[in-house]
């Protein structure tokens, strides 16, 4: 009974077996957490330039520049190869940035896409009483 409690053959095996294992869950956690920020810089960069580009007398190349710099400034490896569209007609400016994010675990490179939209500003002269 007293050797059989001292028994340790089969642990070896069982942190051999459990230790890649959780290390692999604790890069899928940060993979995740890395897409999920990358997202939420993207989705910004995407607000910044579709609130310049709506402005009255903004363009869409004002709108993709200025959400270019936000992504420029927060780091340019955050998203990677990030891919800045804007356009603006009579009523509506949209900015799209597309992009992938940091890859933890080799070859997976999520996608990342975030799209803001907004109304374009009419500045109207005052009414005269």
């Amino acid at each position: 009974m007293r050797q059989r409690l001292h028994d340790e053959s089969g642990e070896v095996t069982e942190v051999v077996l459990v230790t890649p294992a959780l290390l692999f869950l604790v890069m899928l956690v940060l993979q995740f957490g890395l897409w999920y920020h990358a997202a939420h810089v993207a989705q910004a960069a995407a607000q910044e330039g579709v609130r310049t580009a709506r402005l009255d007398g903004g363009t869409a190349e004002d709108g993709r520049q200025r959400a270019e710099q936000l992504l420029e400034r927060a780091g340019p490896t955050i998203v990677g190869d990030p891919v800045v569209d804007a356009s603006r007609d009579v009523d509506t400016a949209v900015v799209e940035v597309q992009g992938r994010s940091v890859a933890v675990i080799p070859g997976m490179r999520l996608p990342i896409r975030a799209r803001a939209q907004s109304p374009v500003e009419h500045l109207s002269k005052p009414v005269a009483p």
